[in-house]
């Protein structure tokens, strides 16, 4: 059986801007609001929720961070052709 996930993420153009929005993740801000607020993927509106995929359904570098990286934590930044993605997976099978 195909393995699945689900995860927020934010996407930003700037890795120093992915830096910064990371650290404030890590100081207790929440995902889904800075999501809303910076986000220039679609899935910002929805608090950067994505959810669920199966893996191979993302670009390789995303989806390597997903299937790999811890959850509940964000990760990051992660570039891919879109720009810089700071992840959180919510769960995975």
């Amino acid at each position: 059986m195909a393995k699945t996930a689900s995860a927020l993420h934010i996407l930003v153009k700037h890795e120093a801007k992915a830096q910064e929005l990371l650290q404030q993740l890590e100081k207790g801000a929440n995902f889904q609001t800075l999501a809303k607020k910076h986000s220039t993927c679609p899935s910002g509106k929805k608090g950067g929720h994505l959810g669920e995929f199966r893996k191979g359904d993302m670009v390789p570098t995303f989806d390597k961070a997903v299937f790999t990286g811890p959850i509940l934590k964000p990760i990051g930044p992660v570039k891919t052709k879109f720009g810089f993605h700071i992840i959180k997976v919510l769960y995975r099978t």
